[in-house]
């Protein structure tokens, strides 16, 4: 196993092990490899510091594995990496502003399912609504899609995107 520091084309940085170097670029070429807080697909690898195991510590830690474990290959000797199934996806290990940024957006949602009124698909028929003055003005969230967000922005409604939950589409 492998573990590599990467990047995004919007800079977001993120880990991920792969079985080999030669796994990390096939998965990459297909489209496998993805941004786990913005699904983009344009990932390279970053510098990262080599892990060095050190003898003085005792028994080695533990390694966890996603994937159908039954399906792998044993190890070769006691000294080799952890079995995994060759369509195992990697998992993306966050750092801390990985998780603060996270932790953010949470909370921005917390704030506005608590403080607004949910019209699910009717976002945009309630927010021109009220930028017209036909409904009363209150704090609403809701659905609306990308092209539709940009015709409000157009006409002057404000409007503000919300960010997905990255924990909702995994």
């Amino acid at each position: 196993m492998i573990r590599y520091a990467l990047a995004c084309d919007q800079a977001h940085e993120f880990e991920s092990w792969f079985p080999s170097g030669d796994a990390f670029e096939e998965q990459r070429t297909r489209g496998l490899v993805a941004c786990p807080v913005c699904g983009s697909g344009r990932i390279d690898k970053r510098i990262m510091a080599p892990a060095v195991a050190r003898s003085d510590r005792g028994a080695q830690p533990a390694s966890a594995v996603a994937g159908d474990t039954q399906s792998a290959q044993a190890p070769t000797s006691a000294a080799a990496a952890p079995a995994v199934a060759e369509s195992a996806a990697p998992v993306a290990l966050f750092g801390e502003r990985e998780k603060a940024l996270r932790a953010m957006i949470r909370e921005i949602h917390a704030q506005v399912t608590q403080n607004a009124e949910n019209v699910g698909e009717r976002f945009v028929q309630e927010a021109r609504r009220m930028h017209y003055g036909e409904a009363e003005e209150r704090a609403i969230y809701g659905q609306a899609s990308l092209d539709e967000a940009r015709e409000l922005i157009e006409e002057g409604v404000p409007v503000q995107p919300l960010p997905d939950l990255a924990d909702d589409r995994n």
